[in-house]
């Protein structure tokens, strides 16, 4: 529900997010409408960066290209699924976040910097459990910030890339290792075609029932999708 302001009212609110009035150091209304929806133009590319969104979508992609069915699942799918099994992970975090922060907030009981002090902190344990401490030394560097005293000093700042980071290369670990059962299938295919001398067909067409029938067979949707989750516990 959007409630927008009258012509010379001193505040209103957006998408719920109250908005102050105009004055001569501050920002007027229509600019924070505007840096506003800007900044949910970049929501989707920030909960893509900070949620478990990053490895899982990237896995899902991994193993539809090992299994070799192109476009099976479509994009559509891998993504609602990949965007259900983060809701699912993220419930802990979303639900402290909302308890500390934004309902006192809605109640006027704190700031909106309070708020946000509050809800970065379930948020910040989370990227701080994932996020490998070679990768926030080097966006520390990077950064020239002074070294944290303890690991809940890190600033979100140097936090989000290392996390990133980490969840970059815990994909493309978990993707080559679901590569490697469906390659052995293509070299075993390809090496007894050219044995036999069938040439008509590319190996990859001949081995693409084999390995998605062994995919059916093992139950892999249950173990990837089960062992994706279990990976952020």
């Amino acid at each position: 529900m959007i409630a927008w302001y009258a012509p010379g009212a001193g505040s209103g609110t957006l998408f719920g997010i109250p908005l102050s009035g105009g004055s001569a150091g501050g920002t007027g209304i229509p600019m924070q409408i505007v840096l506003l929806l800007t900044a949910l133009t970049l929501l989707p590319a920030a909960i893509m960066s900070v949620t478990p969104f990053l490895r899982i979508a990237i896995v899902l992609h991994f193993l539809r290209q090992a299994l070799g069915t192109q476009t099976a699942p479509s994009n559509q799918v891998l993504v609602g699924l990949a965007m259900f099994l983060t809701l699912l992970i993220m419930q802990p975090v979303l639900g402290d976040a909302y308890t500390n922060a934004y309902a006192p907030l809605e109640r006027g009981e704190i700031t909106s910097q309070q708020a946000w002090d509050r809800a970065s902190v379930p948020f910040r344990t989370f990227l701080l459990k994932f996020a490998r401490e070679r990768d926030i030394k080097l966006f520390l560097d990077i950064s020239h910030a002074p070294q944290p005293a303890k690991p809940q000093e890190v600033g979100l700042a140097v936090l989000v890339p290392a996390y990133t980071l980490s969840e970059l290369k815990a994909a493309f670990q978990i993707g080559a290792v679901l590569f490697l059962p469906f390659l052995i299938i293509d070299l075993v295919v390809a090496s007894v075609t050219l044995s036999v001398g069938m040439m008509q067909l590319p190996p990859v067409m001949v081995s693409a029932p084999f390995k998605i029938l062994l995919f059916v067979l093992v139950d892999g949707w249950n173990l990837v999708v089960g062992s994706l989750v279990k990976s952020f516990y």
